[in-house]
């Protein structure tokens, strides 16, 4: 009776040390996120303001503001989810409920999973050969929207397929007992449960997409062009690659470097208010879509 009661007091204390173990982990990765944000709010707040925000760069990008990175970044997040959404969602519907034959589905998971793992760099070199040289669509919003859409392609498919998974069995054998095909078990009772989920891969590949500058920087984006794009086969600029001139070239430091971060912090909060605005859409399709 003595050694139970000692070895449980043991197997409690080793339980609570590796929850504090994990709580410091958890905090830890919380506290360096927030150490990023707080520099780099810090120092990009300086230069912000409504004329850094609506004005054109000027004076070799040392002065004035970076209204046409902003408009050429939206373009690009706007065209690369159109392009990859769709095609990421059918992709995952098809793998996960259509897919009979096993090895065709591990080996479309496989193939998925490595082609999330490809670097980005990579991506771009294939956006440069494929669209902007094969295709003949030049450096344009087009030939960028199409390679960050297939980066984010993979992040889309498996969202779909964890998404489509959680959805109990029930409800499709339910639908399928009452006389529904299918298809209008899959489009009508399954996948208006699983949306809400499936707007996360949404989440995650505007997060994926909205900061690369290697696919961008062989496809679409321009060192230096203070206009708007006129068609999706124009170049633009982009607050990715726009940074990275900022903070690699050759030009006055002392007056790039704070455009540097000010082009930081405005890349985050686009990012962060369009997580916001998706999170919105999922809490809103979450509750209409509510099983009770």
């Amino acid at each position: 009776m003595i050694k139970q009661t000692k070895s449980g007091k043991r197997k409690r204390l080793n339980q609570s040390i590796m929850f504090w173990v994990f709580r410091v982990l958890s905090l830890s990765v919380v506290a360096v996120l927030f150490i990023i944000l707080a520099f780099i709010f810090i120092k990009g707040f300086k230069v912000l303001s409504w004329d850094f925000i609506t004005q054109s760069p000027t004076e070799g990008m040392t002065s004035g503001g970076i209204y046409p990175a902003i408009i050429g970044t939206l373009w690009l997040i706007a065209g690369s989810m159109v392009f990859a959404f769709p095609i990421g969602v059918l992709a995952g519907i098809y793998n996960h409920e259509y897919a009979a034959w096993k090895p065709l589905k591990v080996f479309i998971r496989i193939m998925t999973n490595n082609l999330a793992g490809v670097p980005s760099i990579v991506f771009g070199l294939f956006g440069m050969s494929l669209f902007v040289n094969k295709l003949g669509f030049g450096d344009s919003i087009l030939a960028g929207s199409l390679t960050l859409g297939l980066l984010a392609l993979p992040v889309v498919i498996r969202t779909t397929e964890e998404s489509l998974a959680a959805v109990d069995n029930s409800f499709r054998r339910a639908s399928l007992a009452l006389g529904a095909t299918k298809w209008q078990t899959t489009s009508r009772v399954v996948f208006p449960i699983a949306f809400p989920n499936i707007l996360t891969g949404l989440i995650l590949s505007i997060g994926r997409v909205s900061g690369e500058t290697a696919p961008i920087l062989f496809t679409v984006a321009a060192y230096f062009l203070p206009k708007l794009p006129s068609g999706i086969f124009d170049q633009v600029m982009a607050l990715p690659y726009h940074l990275y001139v900022l903070a690699t070239s050759g030009i006055d430091v002392e007056k790039s470097r704070p455009i540097a971060y000010g082009t930081a912090l405005v890349l985050i909060m686009i990012v962060l208010i369009m997580n916001l605005l998706a999170n919105v859409l999922r809490n809103y399709f979450g509750r209409k879509y509510k099983v009770k």
